[in-house]
């Protein structure tokens, strides 16, 4: 059963409302991707993005970018080595509330990682619909930055896993060592860093 999508406040449709989400705190490699949304008009067929298939994210994604003012912030994994995951998190969603005027900054999870004027909401991504399409874009934008890394790193196939610690990526560290795009501060049992060699 399909939760339904909130898109309105007491007023009508919440224009001055920004749904912000993020893709790739978790990963071993790649970037974390947020971004923010502010809806101009309610778009059908939005959810939780993990839920939807690549086709239907790539064509939400599309119709978003049309109909929303939009931004998306990029932390590359190097600073995310240098300052940490949640320190990123921080700047991708300074970033957001400084680029786009709202009212309102709605964020998916329980937490704000330090910035005011933040309101949070577990799961929001699959109830609220400016978080929905922060969603979208960002695992979008994600998905697309690792296709294009997996053809200068074709040995670990990111478009397979898209940088998440799988058996299968594990064992392409072990053999080819860490790549420029990789998170070495990311340590995994049996896969200590300094026994990892690295290609750049």
């Amino acid at each position: 059963m399909q939760t339904s999508m909130t898109f309105w406040d007491t007023d009508g449709f919440d224009t001055a409302l920004c749904g912000i989400d993020e893709a790739g705190r978790g990963p071993l490699a790649g970037p974390l991707v947020m971004a923010g949304v502010i809806l101009g008009e309610p778009i059908e067929g939005l959810g939780d993005s993990k839920k939807l298939t690549a086709k239907k994210r790539d064509e939400l994604f599309e119709l978003i970018i049309a109909n929303a003012v939009y931004h998306i912030a990029v932390i590359e994994a190097d600073e995310i080595d240098r300052h940490g995951i949640s320190p990123a998190l921080s700047k991708g969603l300074r970033e957001i509330t400084t680029a786009l005027d709202a009212q309102r900054y709605l964020f998916d999870g329980n937490c704000k990682f330090g910035v005011e004027g933040i309101t949070t909401l577990v799961k929001a991504d699959a109830i609220v619909a400016q978080v929905s399409a922060a969603s979208i874009l960002a695992k979008v934008t994600r998905d697309r930055m690792m296709d294009e890394y997996a053809l200068l790193y074709p040995q670990y196939l990111f478009e397979k896993h898209k940088g998440y610690g799988t058996k299968a990526h594990t064992e392409a560290i072990r053999l080819h060592g860490y790549s420029p795009i990789h998170r070495r501060s990311y340590r995994l049992k049996g896969l200590e860093t300094e026994q990892v060699p690295s290609i750049f």
